[in-house]
This record gives structure tokens, sequence and C-alpha cells, in this order.
């Protein structure tokens, strides 16, 4: 499926919230119908944006401490992280555009 780094409970705040630069995290799960029809979005918007943005996936099966700690009820939700805080915050499919503006406000 996707080459994005998976982020898990245990690297999560050295990869997302310590990271000197903004994070896109997809919260997904395989079994999720949209979390698949969304990913090669995702994986455009990582290749688009390489060096400026980090952008990775959370299984939430595997590691549901970080979705629960951040309030994922449904899936897929697109979060953007930046200098450890969520600054955007986007549930289910969306368009690329709208995506791609909230990523370059947060490396504004």
């Amino acid at each position: 499926m996707s080459k994005l780094p998976e982020f898990t409970d245990e690297n999560f705040r050295k990869e997302v919230l310590e990271s000197s630069t903004p994070v896109l995290v997809d919260f997904w799960a395989p079994w999720c119908g949209p979390c698949r029809m969304i990913a090669p979005l995702i994986d455009e918007l990582a290749s688009e944006n390489t060096g400026a943005v980090k952008v990775g996936k959370l299984n939430i099966d595997n590691s549901p401490a970080a979705a629960q700690t951040y309030g994922v009820i449904s899936i897929p939700t697109l979060m953007i992280f930046n200098r450890g805080q969520v600054v955007e915050r986007f549930v289910g499919m969306q368009p690329k555009a709208k995506l791609q503006e909230a990523i370059d406000a947060a490396k504004a």
C-alpha cells in the first residue's frame, strides 16, 4: 500500500511531537474503506511536500493510545501538528487543495 512512515504509540512523541517540521498524521485502519480511498492523496501530499512537512500514518488498531489521546472517534482523521500542538484537524475525505492549504499554513 503506502510507503509512508508508520507512527506508533511508542514513537509518536519523538516522530510527531518533537519534530522540527510540521507533521501530517493520517489516523487510519486497514479495514476502513474511506482510509484506503484517501491513501493515494496522502501519498501525493507527502511527495509534493518532501522536506517541508513530515507525513505518516498511525494505525489506530495497533496504536490505540495516541488515537485516544487526540480524540479520534472516526477515521480517517487527519491532523497537522506543529511544535507538538494540533493546528488542524480533518475527519473523513477532504479535497487535496484544502489539505495543502492547511499544510502551507503550518509551514509558514
